[in-house]
């Protein structure tokens, strides 16, 4: 059973920079296609940005051009580096295989915009 563990998480000022990581129990990142995913309160989880096992990434329209996923296959670590953040994208955030998230969902990690 694949375990995933999200960290980097935190309070930043808008415009603010930060950098997520998901570490995960295995060499998955060279099987799987996969995703950073949010959830902000009140709302669906949605995707964010994913990375094909190519190496391709494609990014939801809302954190195009600030948000860069990356992944580490020898470290079994994925990122999700966040410039320009807004208070819109305060949200818990979750790293799991795409396009189905079938891993068990990690207990994210909270990043918060504010003033």
């Amino acid at each position: 059973q694949v375990q995933l563990v999200e960290s980097g998480g935190g309070l930043v000022q808008p415009g603010g920079s930060l950098r997520l990581s998901c570490a995960a129990s295995g060499s998955i990142f060279s099987i799987y296609a996969m995703g950073w995913y949010r959830q902000a309160p009140g709302k669906q989880r949605e995707l964010v940005a994913r990375i094909t096992i190519g190496g391709t990434t494609t990014y939801a329209n809302s954190v195009k051009g600030r948000f860069t996923i990356s992944r580490d296959n020898a470290k079994n670590t994925m990122y999700l580096q966040m410039n320009s953040l807004k208070p819109e994208d305060t949200a818990v955030y979750y790293c799991n295989r795409y396009p189905l998230a079938s891993f068990t969902w990690g207990q994210g990690t909270q990043v918060t915009v504010s003033s």
